[in-house]
């Protein structure tokens, strides 16, 4: 079992940018995709962004292409979320997510195997 620690939400102006970021800890970080997904009040939880385990694959949701980036420093055990040209339909709590297996190179809702706890995003018109 991994832990997943976020942090970096806040609260920005539409047109705005925020990084979020996701510390983990516990077994081979490296050898597990990971995601961000994020859930709004009302709705489902979704995938945002995912990326394989060395980094050099990366696919993002249609509604976030193109304003976010997902990275990963497997030195650092850490994930990244850079957003950017923000949205106000894009308030939500994010959620940092570890595969449950190595050496698969995306990650679905339903392949997840530890959550971080979330960070709350809001974006003001």
């Amino acid at each position: 079992q991994v832990q997943l620690v976020e942090s970096g939400g806040g609260l920005v102006q539409a047109g705005g940018s925020l990084r979020l970021s996701c510390a983990a800890s516990g077994r081979t970080f490296s050898n597990y995709a990971m995601g961000w997904f994020r859930q709004a009040p009302g709705k489902e939880r979704e995938l945002v962004a995912t990326v394989s385990p060395s980094g050099g694959r990366t696919d993002y949701a249609d509604f976030v292409k193109g304003r976010f980036t997902i990275s990963r420093d497997n030195a650092e055990n850490r994930l990244y979320l850079q957003m950017n040209s923000l949205k106000p339909d894009d308030t939500a709590v994010y959620y940092c997510a570890a595969a449950s297996t190595p050496f698969v190179t995306v990650v679905t809702k339903g392949t997840i195997g530890s959550w971080g706890q979330g960070t709350q995003v809001t974006v003001s018109s």
